[in-house]
C-alpha cells in the first residue's frame, strides 16, 4: 500500500449535515481497501481566488494508505460530486 494525501474543498452554501455526509462518503471510499491515518476538517476558509462563483470553502485534509485502485475510485467520485469544488490527491513522501 502507498501513502497518499487528499485535500478537497466542499461548497460553503450547503448545510453542515450535507458537509458531514460528503466527508463520510469519501471516508467510506478510502476505508474500502485502504486505511485513514489522519483526518482533519479544517473548516470554512477564504479561497485565494473565486472558484465556481464561490469565495469561501470548507477545507478537508486526509492522509491515508491505499492501493492505486482506491485512489482512482476516490478521484472518480470527487469529479462527479456537486459538493466538491476542488480537490488534489498527491503521493505522501513523508
Amino acid at each position: 500500500m502507498r501513502k497518499y494525501e487528499v485535500m478537497y474543498i466542499v461548497r460553503p452554501d450547503i448545510e453542515q449535515e450535507a458537509v458531514q455526509a460528503a466527508v463520510e462518503k469519501f471516508q467510506g471510499i478510502i476505508s474500502n481497501g485502504g486505511e485513514i491515518t489522519k483526518h482533519d476538517v479544517q473548516g470554512k476558509k477564504r479561497l485565494a481566488y473565486e472558484i465556481k462563483k464561490f469565495r469561501d470553502g470548507v477545507y478537508v485534509l486526509v492522509n491515508f494508505n491505499a492501493e492505486p485502485a482506491v485512489v482512482a475510485e476516490l478521484e472518480r467520485q470527487m469529479k462527479i460530486s456537486d459538493d466538491v469544488i476542488r480537490y488534489l490527491i498527491t503521493n505522501d513522501v513523508a
